[in-house]
C-alpha cells in the first residue's frame, strides 16, 4: 500500500519543491539589493496581467507542453531522451518544406501535412538513437544529446548553403506564403474595436498542443501499446517474460517522443516566424525535461508544468526589462525549480511520507 495518496505524490509534493525553490530565489533577489515581492508583482503582471502578457505566456506554454510531452513518453518507457532539442530542429525543417514547396490554398488544409512533416522529420532524427541502443546497447542519453549539435550542425547548413535566398544575410528561409499563415489569438479574439492579445504570437497550435496532451493520455492509459510501454519500462524483465519485445518498445516509445517534439516546430516555424530560422527552438527541449519531471509524466501534470514555465519565461522576460534583476536570474529559478522537482525529490518526499505514516499510524491506533 502506498504510503501517501495520489494526490500528495502529483501535487503537493511539486508544490512544495516550487515554494523552496522561489523562497531561495527570493534571497537571491534581496542579495543583489532588490525587493523580492516587486518582483513578483513585475512578473505575475508581465505575464498575467494583460492579453499581451497572456499571449506570450501561452506560447511558450505550448513549446513546453510538446517537449514536455515527447519527453515524457520516453520516461514511461524508461528512457531518458535529452534530445528533444535536435528533434524540434529537424521538425522545424520538415515543417518549412512543407510551407515553402507545397501552393496551399488555406492554413487548415496546410496544418495537417505540415504537422506531419514536423512529426516525421522529429520521429527520424528519434529513431536513430533508438536503433542504437535497441540493438547497439549504445546508451539513449549519450546518443541524444550527441544528435543535438548534429542537428544544429545540420539545420545550419540547410540554412546557408540549401534555402536562404540568393543575396539574403540572415541564414533564414523565405517567408511562408500567406495559405499558411496561422490565425493567431488576436485574429481569433478579438470581436470589435479594440483588440487583445495584440502583437502576441499565440495561436491556434495552443488548442493542438491540448489535443496532444489529450492523445498521450489516451494513449499511455487507454491502449495495449500505452500498456506495454509502462510495463517494460516499470521492469524489463518482467516485460520480456510477458512477451513484451524490447526493441519494438524503445523503437515506438522513442518514435512517438521525436514526433511529439517535432510537432512544436508548428507553433515556431509556422505560427510564429512563419519562416525557418536558426535558434528558433530556444531551450525547449531542455525545458521539456523539468517539465516531464514537476509533471509525473502525466500530460496533464505536464500542461500545467508547461504553463508554469511560459509563466517563468514571459515573467522573466518583464523582468529584465522593467527592473535591475538580471534576465539571467530566470535561469536560476528554473534551475532550482528543476532541482528540487528532480534531483532532490526525496529530500521532500521522505518527510512527507513520515508525516502521512504517522498520521495513519494514529488513526489506526483511534479505531482500535
Amino acid at each position: 500500500m502506498d504510503v501517501m495518496p495520489k494526490w500528495a505524490d502529483a501535487l503537493l509534493i511539486p508544490l512544495i519543491s516550487i515554494l523552496i525553490a522561489f523562497i531561495l530565489s527570493a534571497g537571491v533577489i534581496i542579495a543583489i539589493g532588490e525587493d523580492p515581492l516587486a518582483a513578483l508583482r513585475t512578473m505575475v503582471t508581465g505575464a498575467l496581467g494583460s492579453s499581451y502578457g497572456w499571449g506570450y505566456t501561452l506560447y511558450y506554454t505550448t513549446n513546453f507542453i510538446f517537449t514536455g510531452l515527447a519527453v515524457a513518453v520516453a520516461f514511461h518507457a524508461r528512457m531518458f531522451n535529452i534530445g528533444g532539442e535536435g528533434q524540434a530542429m529537424l521538425g522545424g525543417l520538415g515543417v518549412a518544406l512543407v510551407c515553402l514547396y507545397v501552393p496551399w490554398p488555406h492554413w487548415i488544409v496546410a496544418l495537417p501535412f505540415a504537422l506531419l512533416g514536423g512529426a516525421l522529420f522529429g520521429a527520424a532524427w528519434a529513431a536513430i538513437p533508438a536503433y542504437l541502443q535497441a540493438k547497439r546497447g549504445s546508451h539513449i542519453v549519450i546518443t541524444t544529446i550527441m544528435f543535438n549539435f548534429i542537428a544544429a550542425a545540420l539545420l545550419t547548413y540547410m540554412l546557408v548553403e540549401v534555402l536562404k535566398p540568393a543575396g539574403a544575410m540572415d541564414p533564414a528561409t523565405v517567408k511562408f506564403p500567406e495559405g499558411t499563415h496561422l490565425p493567431t489569438f488576436q485574429d481569433m479574439f478579438s470581436f470589435g474595436e479594440k483588440p487583445v492579445f495584440r502583437g502576441a504570437p499565440a495561436n491556434v497550435t495552443f488548442f493542438i498542443a491540448l489535443l496532444a496532451c489529450l492523445g498521450v493520455w489516451l494513449l499511455i492509459w487507454r491502449t495495449r501499446l500505452g500498456y506495454e510501454i509502462r510495463a517494460y519500462g516499470h521492469s524489463e524483465p518482467a516485460g520480456r517474460y510477458a512477451g513484451i519485445s524490447p526493441t519494438k518498445i524503445i523503437m515506438v516509445a522513442m518514435l512517438i517522443s521525436g514526433a511529439l517534439a517535432g510537432m512544436m516546430a508548428i507553433n515556431t516555424t509556422m505560427g510564429e516566424a512563419e519562416r525557418l530560422v536558426l535558434n528558433s527552438v530556444e531551450g525547449a527541449g531542455f525545458i521539456g525535461i523539468a517539465v516531464a519531471l514537476m509533471g509525473r509524466s502525466h500530460p496533464f501534470g505536464v500542461l500545467l508544468a508547461a504553463l508554469l514555465f511560459g509563466f517563468l519565461y514571459q515573467g522573466g522576460a518583464e523582468l529584465s526589462l522593467w527592473t535591475n534583476v538580471p534576465r539571467e536570474l530566470i535561469v536560476v529559478i528554473q534551475a532550482l525549480v528543476i532541482l528540487f522537482t528532480g534531483a532532490l525529490d526525496n529530500m521532500v518526499r521522505m518527510p512527507l511520507e513520515r508525516i502521512f505514516l504517522a498520521f495513519r499510524r494514529s488513526k489506526s491506533e483511534e479505531s482500535a
